[in-house]
């Protein structure tokens, strides 16, 4: 039988209007108090937000001006080029020009770009490339990058797809110039022939981007406020911490951005206010400052309200305790009672006999005792999510030693000039990092997934050459279905360092997906030197802190599935000594 808190009589009733009132205003002073104090804050405080708002769109507006007026220059000199005889005689396709032609031509037009260097210091270079295969530029002696083709340059296309308007690129390495590796943003345009209708070439201006970091840096938004700039396409052209952002130490809310004019994030002293100011250009110049450096008052108006608010309860636990003798008896018999609970008995209630504050606090005690029960229900929950938090973390990482390797791999390539191969290794490192950290959802597309895999055996294969080889064939049926993200790389990871690597000749490793049975199944196969029975039974065990790896491990792969898809999913092995290994995946078909 349950026990059952019996309530005393109390030796006193509210039965005159005196205690009536006395307890009444009580609560009419703290709820008075508390609105009317949150309602001037609220209000004085949203006024001095609008007030930051306004002074932060106009200094975005006015740092737009800046950099609109150096394109607007880089577009003037476009624009000279464009009616400029010599260089429309030059890169004519119906002129033929002798070679000393060519060499006085080639001088004149160097000559006329070297001037305008010399009066704009901000302006790394001024080339021309015409549709006949000539080349000018500022420099009278200039090599081309034999591997970064201008014709493949995305500046090169949309020039040639505007057909004569200026196109303002995203901040890039420029690279056509041999041996030259400077941080820039392009202004491009097609150079069209007299009657104005076939285009003959593309006109560049390189505008350092030291120019924009110097523009931005120069705006007083606060001690931690800061400017970047982001294209039509989301990508960041500049930011003060471009380098974290890149290494995912720092992200912004660019989506927000794309849509939303000005907006704030409210979240304690790391609150910002951000305002979006778009450019004729397509870039978006977003001004970012902390709230509690522009609302320099708002100290003062939440001390305001706490003065109102102490005062308030002042007056209140004055009149509570006149009253607090009246109910000392009963109270200290339902702290009995909790202390009951304090030792996990979560099955008592208060027996409610009175209608008074002291019945209202029985019926908060039994409100109490169940809130409680269903919070450690909650609780438990909250760690399972918690869990799934902690491996959705682990499968970001990235092994350190595999990056040492590839880049060592890349610095050796690049000595040995091996272009061809430091940019393939290059581009599929990229590509595996652009998978790795991306921060979109857990549940990926297959043919991502893929992408990433064939990344990862690609970068091995070059580390390895002959001694690896490899085999994708998964079907097409599938690739579009979701699957949790990094799903293959670990098996393959420990396919090449535990099963391949230390295998006399080539190893061979075999990926494959198909669907069965309304299920998609993944294999990955090798001919390496297999696993004993030990070590099978031991392979989906946990790591202890000791024993973990740098990557994703095996068993968390097989508790992530468990965890997104249930405990009928999750990975098997097959594997003898000598012999080789075939993992088995399988995951529910999901669009």
């Amino acid at each position: 039988m349950k026990p059952v808190l019996r309530l005393p009589s109390p030796l006193f009733q509210f039965k005159s209007i005196r205690s009536s009132i006395a307890a009444a205003f009580s609560c009419l002073i703290l709820v008075s108090v508390g609105i009317t104090s949150f309602i001037s804050y609220r209000l004085s405080a949203d006024a001095v937000e609008k007030n930051s708002q306004a002074y932060l769109s106009e200094v975005m507006k006015q740092v737009g001006a800046n950099i609109q007026s150096y394109f607007t220059n880089m577009e003037n000199i476009s624009t000279l080029a464009l009616t400029n005889k010599d260089v429309k005689y030059f890169i004519s396709n119906t002129v033929f020009i002798s070679e000393a032609d060519r060499r006085i031509y080639e001088k004149r037009i160097s000559d006329m770009f070297q001037s305008i260097l010399y009066t704009r210091k901000d302006i790394a270079s001024i080339m021309v490339f015409g549709y006949n295969g000539k080349f000018v530029s500022d420099r009278r002696s200039t090599s081309l990058n034999p591997n970064a083709k201008p014709e493949e340059q995305l500046w090169y296309k949309q020039a040639k797809q505007e057909g004569g308007k200026p196109v303002v690129s995203s901040s890039h390495v420029q690279h056509v110039i041999q041996n030259e590796y400077r941080w820039v943003v392009s202004l491009s345009r097609e150079l069209k022939s007299t009657d104005g209708i076939a285009g003959e070439g593309i006109f560049l201006v390189d505008l350092n981007l030291s120019v924009i970091s110097e523009i931005c840096s120069q705006v007083n938004l606060g001690k931690r406020g800061y400017v970047f700039i982001v294209d039509n396409g989301g990508n960041i052209v500049y930011h003060p911490q471009q380098q974290l952002i890149y290494s995912n130490l720092k992200s912004e809310l660019i989506d927000k951005v794309m849509h939303t004019d000005s907006f704030v994030t409210y979240d304690g002293d790391e609150s910002r206010i951000y305002s979006v100011h778009d450019t004729k250009f397509g870039w978006k110049i977003v001004g970012v400052a902390y709230t509690d450096e522009l609302v320099t008052n708002k100290h003062t108006i939440q001390s305001s309200f706490l003065l109102l608010a102490v005062f308030g309860l002042a007056i209140t636990l004055l009149l509570s305790f006149v009253l607090s003798h009246r109910f000392s008896k009963p109270i200290k018999n339902l702290q009995d009672k909790m202390k009951q609970v304090e030792k996990g008995n979560f099955d008592i209630r208060a027996e409610i006999e009175q209608e008074n504050e002291i019945g209202q606090l029985g019926r908060t005690f039994n409100l109490m005792v169940g809130h409680t029960k269903e919070l450690m229900s909650e609780i438990i929950r909250n760690e399972e999510t918690k869990r799934k938090s902690e491996l959705k973390v682990l499968q970001a990482q990235i092994n350190p030693h595999f990056l040492y390797n590839t880049l060592d791999s890349i610095i050796w390539m690049a000595e040995g000039k091996k272009h061809e191969e430091v940019v393939l290794m290059t581009s599929a490192l990229a590509k595996l990092f652009r998978a790795s950290i991306n921060k979109s959802d857990e549940l990926v597309p297959i043919f991502i997934e893929i992408e990433h895999i064939r990344s990862y055996l690609l970068i091995q294969k070059m580390r390895y050459k002959e001694k690896l080889d490899y085999r994708i064939d998964v079907s097409q049926d599938i690739m579009a279905c979701k699957t949790i993200k990094i799903l293959l790389q670990p098996f393959v990871e420990n396919a090449i360092y535990h099963g391949i690597k230390n295998k006399p000749g080539c190893g061979l490793i075999t990926i494959a997906g198909e669907e069965k049975d309304g299920k998609i199944v993944f294999t990955i196969e090798d001919n390496g030197l297999g696993m004993t029975p030990d070590q099978l039974r031991h392979i989906l065990v946990p790591k202890t802190g000791t024993e973990r790896g740098t990557g994703v491990g095996i068993a968390n792969v097989h508790e992530r599935i468990q965890l997104y898809f249930g405990t009928s999913y999750g990975v098997s092995f097959e594997s003898e000594p000598e012999k080789g290994t075939r993992v088995t995946l399988t995951i529910p078909r999901s669009e």
